[in-house]
């Protein structure tokens, strides 16, 4: 069985030694998320080791610093935001899904305790001080396009880096900043704290998706270099069985059970909450690990707004993503 191991952004040095082969490295953009719980649980419940794939999990402070490990070579696979593989198709770098775990952002906002009166709508975010993953991240971009929505500038409001989990909810509690752009668990820990937590959006949920959207949005996934997809054909197919077996195993197990697999660490000092966090955030993850056509378009629409080298990008969608390694899986069943 392999072991979680903890990496801060500021570790990441050039000239990494790249996974060797026979493991994958896959680095989490934050492992006490639960968007990317199937990626744990999928070690917890020995999937990995059933479909044939040595696998070494990594956890990173956010989803632009396990990125970073991929591009930088010193990690494999990443479990990330899919949006990840459009901003580097604008840099010209091939990146691509290959299994979906999130068919909603999972992100909300949500006001500090005691900022209730100033802090109303995203219109009041304005000048603000914002919490977010990490720079550059999903949450980051997230923020941005939800001013842009309002009629504000993307940068209208100052942010800070606060990570995901206690680090955030510390964050906001301590008064360090006026409000958070979070996943779970985060959102349930706070609300269970502070029953009165004015949440302004919560993408967890199919409504507010489509409401911004008009559309699923692909969250996470797992994602790597089209290069290394290419000569690892078998691992790749072995991640996307792994996962999807989880997804499975998600929707049909109560959250309790789940909670019971995941490792302490993760699950916190209140296994209640991590359960209430689940049942939360079950609308949001995949059922069939798929990346929706119409999803994706809604992602690169996001980007544009917030990103003028996405926005003046000439951008092949269909080669950010491949649902090839899913419907195989699928095929096989």
């Amino acid at each position: 069985m392999t072991m979680l191991r903890t990496i801060l952004a500021a570790s990441l040095v050039a000239g990494a030694t790249p996974a060797a082969a026979e493991t994958v490295k896959i680095a989490i953009g934050g492992a006490s998320c639960v968007c990317y719980m199937p990626v744990v649980l999928a070690e917890q419940l020995g999937l990995y080791e059933k479909h044939g794939v040595d696998v070494e999990l990594v956890d990173f402070k956010g989803g632009s610093a396990a990125l970073k490990a991929v591009v930088g070579g010193s990690a494999d696979v990443v479990s990330g935001y899919y949006e990840h593989t459009i901003t580097l198709a604008a840099k010209q770098q091939e990146l691509s899904s290959f299994v979906l775990m999130g068919r909603l952002p999972g992100i909300a906002v949500a006001v500090a305790p005691g900022k209730a009166g100033e802090v109303k709508t995203i219109k009041d975010l304005a000048g603000k001080t914002v919490g977010i993953s990490a720079p550059g991240s999903s949450t980051d971009f997230f923020l941005k396009y939800m001013l842009s929505q309002n009629g504000l500038e993307p940068n209208a409001a100052s942010v800070v880096g606060v990570g995901v989990g206690a680090t955030a909810v510390a964050a906001l509690e301590q008064g360090r900043i006026d409000a958070v752009v979070t996943p779970d668990p985060a959102i349930t820990q706070l609300q269970n704290r502070h029953p009165d937590l004015p949440v302004l959006v919560d993408t967890r949920k199919a409504a507010d998706t489509h409401a911004l959207f008009g559309a699923d949005y692909p969250g996470a996934a797992l994602y790597t270099r089209t290069e290394w997809l290419d000569q690892h054909p078998e691992q790749a197919q072995a991640l996307a069985a792994a996962i999807v077996e989880t997804l499975q195993y998600i929707h049909n197990t109560p959250a309790e059970e789940i909670a019971a697999k995941m490792p302490p660490n993760l699950v916190g000092a209140d296994p209640q909450v991590y359960i209430e966090s689940l049942n939360n955030s079950m609308e949001m993850l995949s059922e069939t690990g798929l990346v929706d056509a119409k999803g994706a378009e809604a992602v690169q629409t996001m980007l544009s707004f917030n990103l003028p080298e996405v926005a003046g990008a000439k951008i092949d969608l269909s080669k950010t993503y491949t649902n090839a390694y899913v419907e195989k899986v699928s095929a096989q069943q």
